[in-house]
């Protein structure tokens, strides 16, 4: 039995995770719940973080976190709590898988199942910004090897775990030559380390045009976090719905695990939102803590009920979808083919026998450095 954080979040929050719960217990997952206020309430009380300290107490002593999305108020200095969570709790790796569900959700790129493994500590995406003049303001883009090696290596151990082809990294090292420059450095030393999977290098802007032309080019994509940030998003919705995303956030102790899509407010309450994101993010969750075949149960489930037509009014499309449903009616129809393989789609099934070697960073022998003058910026 595995105790697990679990917050409801807001907007559709409460619904899609009593809904993800229901389905995962339902399955056999040997899980025990405690769960936290995260998100608006917390923000409004005058909590600027979203979150209070006794509720970190709790995900640093469980490990594992399932949240779902909640509102971050506008202005007033409110910080995101998903940055805060991922930097607090070490989570340097940000795992998003987007598959194409073809025929039964519209989508111009029916052959498509990439997972983007994106860093998710540093880089510009840490918004470290200051204002330089009155009319100049800076925002420090930070790379580091210890980052990077880190974010490398953990894509070439999940390409092994799930028996992927490819790993392929994505940066601007042309223009930024030591920051994308490491990344791209990190890359090739460690891609030297696995032989057996297929290696390359694309510049982002193309690589961007290629992943949103054609997909099926890719496997396992790896790039620090803003570049992340925004093909994961472009990935999901090229695969028919961003609202069909899952994500894990990984660190060397911790772990969170959500939808990639927003609390959306006027949703809210009306039993319609689609819970597969958050579903994904479960399945993922219960892969990473060793409960595969519960993971492998769900997930073939969740397909099945795809492919026999029953959909939320997100993917809902006359002449395809067979029934309209809500989220608890959605969640209901998984339980029902619980045990069930799809048999349009391939079915699912997790090695859980190869485990991931995630080797803590070893410090570099300091370089020789030798003072040869000072930068002074004056306003």
């Amino acid at each position: 039995m595995k105790k697990i954080t679990v917050a409801k979040g807001d907007g559709i929050g409460p619904e899609i995770m009593d809904a993800t719960l229901e389905i995962i217990l339902a399955a056999g997952a040997k899980i025990e719940i405690e769960e936290i206020e995260v998100g608006e309430k917390v923000y409004l009380s005058g909590n600027t973080s979203g979150i209070a300290n006794s509720s970190w107490d709790i995900i640093r002593r469980n490990k594992i976190f399932l949240k779902a999305p909640i509102t971050t108020p506008q202005g007033g200095g409110y910080k995101s709590l998903n940055v805060t969570t991922r930097k607090f709790l070490g989570l340097y790796s940000n795992v998003r898988p987007c598959r194409s569900l073809h025929p039964f959700v519209s989508t111009k790129h029916p052959v498509m199942d990439v997972v983007i493994v994106r860093e998710n500590e540093e880089d510009l995406y840490a918004g470290i910004e200051h204002q330089q003049t009155d009319e100049v303001i800076q925002c420090l883009k930070l790379i580091s090897r210890p980052g990077c090696e880190k974010i490398v290596r953990y894509a070439f151990e999940y390409a092994k775990q799930q028996n992927r082809k490819k790993v392929t990294c994505f940066t601007k090292d042309n223009i930024m030559k030591q920051t994308d420059g490491l990344f791209h450095k990190v890359f090739d030393e460690i891609a030297k380390e696995y032989p057996e999977i297929e290696n390359e290098h694309w510049i982002i802007d193309i690589g961007a045009a290629k992943l949103a032309d054609s997909p099926e080019a890719f496997d396992v994509l790896v790039m620090p976090n803003l570049y992340g940030d925004v093909l994961s998003d472009v990935a999901a919705q090229i695969t028919g719905s961003v609202g069909l995303a899952g994500s894990a956030n990984i660190g060397e102790e911790c772990a969170m695990f959500e939808a990639i899509h927003g609390s959306a407010p006027r949703r809210a309450g009306q039993n319609i939102a689609n819970p597969s994101g958050l579903l994904q993010g479960a399945i993922m969750m219960l892969n990473h803590i060793g409960q595969s075949d519960v993971a492998e149960k769900v997930q073939n489930a969740w397909l099945k009920t795809i492919e026999d037509g029953i959909h939320t009014y997100d993917v809902f499309k006359e002449g395809v979808s067979k029934e309209k449903v809500g989220t608890k009616e959605f969640a209901a129809a998984v339980i029902d083919r619980l045990g069930q393989k799809p048999e349009v789609f391939p079915a699912v099934h997790y090695d859980k026998n190869i485990p991931m070697v995630l080797p803590k960073y070893k410090k570099k022998q300091p370089a020789k450095k030798e003072l040869v003058g000072v930068d002074v910026f004056v306003h």
